[in-house]
C-alpha cells in the first residue's frame, strides 16, 4: 500500500467555532453539545466516523469549549449513582460517549477559518491520510456517506468532498464545485471550488457538505493559503488549489449524497431535525407521531 492509498484511521473534528446564531444558549454551552433529542450533535458525528472505521479523532476546540472534553471523558461520580439505583439502561448510555474512541483535543487559539483549524491537526496527523467531519452536518446512520468516501479515497488517491444537489438559490450559503463524469454514478471529479458564491456566477448546484477525506499534501498548501472570504484561511481555497494543480497531491474528488442529512447549523433545520430523528425512534416515534399528527391537523 502506497503512502498515497494508505489506510485512514484519524478523523478532525474542528469545534471551536462560538456559535452565534444559537444565542443565548451558547453563550456558556458549546453549540455541539446542544441535544438532538438526548444525545448532544457532537456525538452523532463522532458515532459516524467510529462507524466508518476511524477510531482516533482529534477535535479542534477553542476557549470555553471544556464541556465537549467532559462529555467523552469518564464521569465516576454519575456512574456509581447510576449503579447504585441499579439503572443499567442509563449507565449504558453514560458510559457509551466515554468508551466511543481515542479522542485527542488541540485549542485552535485564534478564530482564523475551517483551513486554520484543519491546519491545527497537522502535528496529529502527520503524514497520514485522514478524514474532516464538521459538526453542524449530521449524516443519518442509514446512509455510509464517510465510509463511501473512504472507498474513493483508496481508488484514486488525492482528496475526496462530499457533495449535494441544492437548490440554485441556496448555493450562495456552501463552498460550490464545478465537476466533470468521474467514471461512476455517485462519484465526480472536481475541476475547481468556489466558496459561497453568487447564483449567477456559481460553477454547479453542487455544494460541498461537511465531510472530506483529505491528502496530508493539503496541510503544506494551507501553510501558503491566504486568507479568502470573511478574512478566514478557507479549506475550499486549499483544495481549489489541489483539485486545479494534481501534482501538489491531487486529484479531488467529489461524492454525489442523495440521502438523508440534518443541517443543526441553523435554528429551522435544528428543530425540524429533532423533529425528523424523534420520529423515527423507536421508544419515541409512535406516541411522538400521533402527537405531532394532532398538533398540526389542530392548527391547520
Amino acid at each position: 500500500m502506497t503512502p498515497s492509498h494508505s489506510r485512514i484511521t484519524k478523523a478532525v473534528i474542528p469545534a471551536a467555532g462560538l456559535g452565534t446564531r444559537f444565542l443565548p444558549a451558547t453563550k456558556a454551552t458549546p453549540k455541539e453539545m446542544l441535544p438532538v433529542v438526548d444525545k448532544p450533535a457532537i456525538q452523532y458525528v463522532v458515532e459516524e466516523a467510529v462507524t466508518a472505521g476511524l477510531s482516533d479523532v482529534l477535535m479542534v476546540t477553542g476557549r470555553n469549549k471544556r464541556p465537549l472534553e467532559d462529555h467523552f471523558d469518564r464521569n465516576y461520580e454519575l456512574e456509581e449513582a447510576l449503579r447504585r439505583k441499579g439503572d443499567e439502561s442509563r449507565l449504558a448510555r453514560v458510559q457509551e460517549s466515554s468508551d466511543l474512541a481515542t479522542m485527542h483535543y488541540v485549542r485552535q487559539g485564534d478564530p482564523r477559518g475551517l483551513g486554520h483549524a484543519v491546519l491545527c491537526a497537522a502535528p496529529h496527523v502527520g503524514s497520514e491520510p485522514f478524514a474532516v467531519l464538521l459538526g453542524d452536518d449530521l449524516i443519518d446512520a442509514r446512509d455510509p456517506l464517510l465510509a463511501r468516501m473512504i472507498e474513493v479515497r483508496e481508488q484514486h488517491g488525492g482528496s475526496v468532498i462530499a457533495l449535494m444537489e441544492v437548490d440554485p438559490a441556496q448555493v450562495h450559503l456552501y463552498g460550490c464545485a464545478a465537476v466533470k463524469p468521474g467514471g461512476e454514478e455517485d462519484v465526480v471529479q472536481v475541476t475547481g471550488l468556489v466558496e459561497k458564491p453568487a447564483a449567477d456566477e456559481a460553477p454547479s448546484n453542487y455544494a460541498v457538505i461537511g465531510r472530506y477525506v483529505l491528502d496530508p499534501a493539503v496541510f503544506e498548501v494551507l501553510r501558503r493559503t491566504e486568507p479568502g472570504r470573511g478574512g478566514e484561511i478557507q479549506l475550499t481555497d486549499a483544495l481549489q488549489d489541489l483539485a486545479a494543480y494534481p501534482d501538489l497531491g491531487g486529484p479531488v474528488h467529489g461524492v454525489v449524497f442523495k440521502g438523508r442529512r440534518y443541517d443543526t447549523g441553523d435554528r429551522g433545520d435544528y428543530l425540524r431535525a429533532i423533529v425528523r430523528l424523534a420520529c423515527e425512534r423507536e421508544d419515541l416515534g409512535p406516541d411522538f407521531r400521533a402527537w405531532l399528527r394532532s398538533y398540526v391537523t389542530e392548527e391547520m
